[in-house]
């Protein structure tokens, strides 16, 4: 059975470059729009990974990783950040929230499922 993959991110193009790339290797992808799309999605079904964008309107993805690690259901599901933002500052704040790695946009689409093949299978 296909591992899932929740998506979070409030540039649909993105998340259809990101959607495509990952279900090209064979993933199931769960698209949300912003952390509060994301967090509902993620109470309906659990995922095996979550890859969230950090500046999002109404939820950013630091709160969204604060929330999801709050769940009994998330606390081992691995959280990576696909963001534009690089500085070693929002690295660390996003480590104390949770998030298991970081990617930098733009992304390698051969990059990205390297290392969702390494964290999930």
């Amino acid at each position: 059975m296909a591992k899932t993959i929740l998506t979070v991110d409030d540039s649909g193009s993105l998340r259809a470059m990101v959607a495509f790339s990952l279900k090209a290797a064979g993933y199931q992808v769960v698209e949300a729009v912003d952390g509060q799309d994301g967090l509902s999605k993620a109470k309906e079904k659990t995922v095996d990974l979550v890859l969230t964008d950090q500046n999002m309107p109404i939820m950013d993805g630091l709160t969204l990783i604060r929330h999801l690690r709050g769940l009994g259901s998330y606390q081992k599901v691995p959280i990576l950040m696909l963001t534009t933002e690089s500085s070693d500052e929002m690295k660390a704040k996003g480590k104390a929230a949770g998030a298991n790695g970081w990617l930098v946009k733009p992304f390698d689409p051969k990059r990205l499922i390297e290392v969702v093949q390494k964290v999930i299978g």
